[in-house]
């Protein structure tokens, strides 16, 4: 969780690419111009299973000069050894 959400702070599609579960992942991901992101706090991270887990986190924004906060629990899935973000629900 942890490194994506650096990848998200220093615009490495690449990086999001890789760890985006080919199932959900996106053809072609646009990040938002102008957005920085300020912080990540982990709430809660819990493994459901030897290859499933999730992670509740709160990430902290600014757009324009506007405060944002993204509250959501991630979903994960390992595969091969590697973890893949799957999906999440905003809360």
């Amino acid at each position: 969780m942890r490194s994506r959400y650096s990848a998200f702070a220093l615009g490495l599609v690449d990086y999001l690419t890789a760890t985006w579960h080919t199932s959900t992942r996106p053809d072609d991901l646009a990040l938002e111009h102008g957005l920085q992101w300020l912080g990540l706090e982990v709430k809660s991270a819990r493994l459901l299973d030897d290859t499933h887990g999730e992670v509740g986190f709160v990430a902290r924004s600014r757009l324009a000069g506007r405060g944002h906060r993204l509250q959501e629990t991630s979903r994960f899935v390992r595969e091969d050894g590697r973890w893949y973000y799957v999906d999440g629900d905003v809360v």
